[in-house]
């Protein structure tokens, strides 16, 4: 179950990412070359990776890390949602 519940966090996750690059955000405009590097893609890779090890560390006996992959999900929530609103 911890598995099932981390990937559809995972899902989540991308989506908020995919929406933030394409939200025009001036600050997206001033992020380093590599977020840029493959139209955004390349910062999304760096997304799957993160998700990959979460899962992996779930699958390998620790379902404890899904509440940690909560919290980073709650934290990129609250970052779309700045983004989004102009507050940053």
């Amino acid at each position: 179950m911890a598995i099932m519940i981390t990937f559809l966090l995972g899902i989540g996750n991308f989506a908020l990412h995919k929406s933030v690059l394409e939200s025009g955000h001036p600050m997206i405009g001033q992020m380093p070359w590599f977020v840029h590097m493959l139209g955004g893609k390349a910062s999304l890779i760096s997304e799957f990776v993160v998700l990959l090890a979460a899962m992996l560390l779930v699958w390998s006996g620790s379902p404890e890390i899904t509440w940690y992959y909560s919290g980073y999900t709650c934290f990129n929530i609250l970052a779309a949602w700045l983004i989004w609103t102009r507050r940053v």
